[in-house]
């Protein structure tokens, strides 16, 4: 049987992340939340690129009779759109690939907060290449959310900041996640939800297959609990998560939802509040509502860019 230990990636909600070899230290959480869905996920006797391959292919095996009847209703997909989900589903592959691999590297909390420097990408992308207009309001409101989610994830790491290559693999594997929210949000202009998160996850799928049998990972052999841990992230993780996050790049810029996404770690910590008993740090308070106040000058920003719009 395969020896794995897990953490918990709170950018899609429950994940399987690693296998960590025994020479290597085990990364610990570092702010309240995290032990409690590591201990849910510890089941899955797998490594993380196997769970996050299985997450995707079960998801999508699970969504083929209503996408098939979302086809014969309407098939919006055709060769000019097809490449959103194709980049959609090769981003999600490479952003699994590098994160998994970057915690046996660095510290969990580093890893979630590299990894979660994709809003910062996205906006650089939306100003430089989609000439999104973006106001001092917006940078502001990123600045601050960024920070908070520092303070929150990893307030060492501000203080005593070294990068290594497991950091650089999180802050790629952010790029790439960055990737899938501005890929997304012009596929969406074409594509309904469920269809845009099928194709996506047949994509990733097979480049995830491909970058396990690269590695050697075993894909099959694994006991009933991993199965069930499995179908749990694609129900959980892939179906629910990913097809809320799909959905709102249908309404709103990727520049909105990714800073956005920065506050599920705040939710974490109130969660565990009352599931854990335990009660966040001050600096981790602090850096809570520096997220909250972040994201709201984010959607401020965005609302008065929709006013100035129609008032012209």
């Amino acid at each position: 049987m395969i020896k794995s230990t897990y953490i918990y990636d709170q950018r899609s909600l429950i994940i399987p992340i690693a296998k960590i070899h025994p020479s290597l230290p085990c990364p610990r959480p570092r702010h309240p939340g995290f032990e409690f869905f590591s201990h849910v996920v510890r089941w899955a006797d797998a490594p993380g690129p196997v769970t996050g391959f299985y997450r995707l292919a079960i998801s999508t095996l699970i969504l083929v009779p209503f996408f098939a009847q979302r086809c014969i209703q309407n098939c919006a997909a055709n060769k000019s759109n097809i490449i959103f989900p194709i980049l959609g589903g090769l981003f999600t592959a490479c952003d699994f690939a590098l994160w998994n691999t970057s915690v046996h590297y660095t510290t969990a909390a580093n890893a979630t907060l590299m990894g979660n420097t994709a809003p910062l990408w996205v906006a650089l992308a939306a100003w430089l290449f989609f000439r999104e207009c973006l106001k001092r309001q917006f940078w502001i409101g990123l600045t601050l959310a960024l920070t908070g989610a520092g303070l929150v994830l990893g307030g060492d790491f501000l203080l005593h900041p070294r990068l290594g290559i497991g950091d650089l693999m999180a802050t790629g594997a952010g790029i790439f996640y960055a990737g899938y929210f501005l890929a997304t949000q012009r596929g969406r202009r074409y594509l309904d939800p469920l269809s845009y998160i099928w194709l996506v996850g047949v994509c990733a799928s097979l480049a995830l297959l491909g970058i396990n049998l690269a590695m050697g990972n075993p894909i099959v052999g694994y006991p009933p609990q991993t199965w069930l841990v499995f179908l749990g992230t694609a129900v959980v993780s892939q179906i629910i998560g990913y097809q809320a996050i799909t959905y709102t790049l249908g309404h709103l810029p990727a520049s909105v939802v990714a800073p956005t996404m920065i506050g599920q770690p705040v939710v974490t910590a109130i969660l565990a509040i009352s599931l854990l008993k335990e009660v966040p740090q001050p600096i981790q308070l602090l850096g809570g509502f520096a997220v909250l106040a972040g994201i709201y000058l984010v959607h401020q920003s965005h609302n008065r860019n929709l006013a100035d719009k129609l008032d012209k």
